[in-house]
């Protein structure tokens, strides 16, 4: 079996290939067959299979969002926790203000760099994409889903 590639900011984003690659596309080619015999035949049940088609495509991205949120919170309070035990005071009574795509980016700084990062993410409001720009010793996250 071939060795895990190291996580770096270039190959750091995550695809679920059940949802990515199967789920989301036949969800939508189901749907575009629905609206393509809708149009061919319209009556009662081509309708009927078109708003099925949209619920059940709407139901596979909500839940995927949902999951998404959930680790976002769990992100948040796993880098608080990381950060008021890393930052000297004067920058530990400030994690408040750090935002939720602050917080989520800056999980991915090693920990002597990491007061560097979070007082320029504070003073320059840095985005997410400028944060994991500045990490120079990457600090993986595989359990991402």
């Amino acid at each position: 079996m071939p060795a895990k590639l190291p996580q770096t900011r270039s190959n750091h984003v995550r695809f679920d290939p059940a949802f990515h690659f199967f789920l989301a596309p036949a969800l939508l080619l189901f749907l575009l067959w629905t609206v393509i015999n809708l149009v061919r035949n319209l009556n009662s049940t081509s309708v009927s299979f078109v708003v099925v088609a949209v619920l059940m495509l709407v139901t596979a991205t909500k839940a995927r969002l949902y999951a998404l949120k959930v680790q976002d919170r769990v992100i948040r309070l796993e880098e608080r926790l990381r950060l008021s035990g890393l930052l000297p005071e004067p920058l530990r009574s400030r994690i408040g203000e750090l935002t939720e795509t602050q917080l989520i980016a800056l999980r991915f700084a090693s920990d002597p760099e990491l007061p560097t990062l979070v007082q320029r993410a504070l003073n320059e409001n840095l985005g997410a994409k400028q944060i994991k720009e500045e990490v120079r010793e990457w600090r993986p996250d595989y359990w991402r889903v």
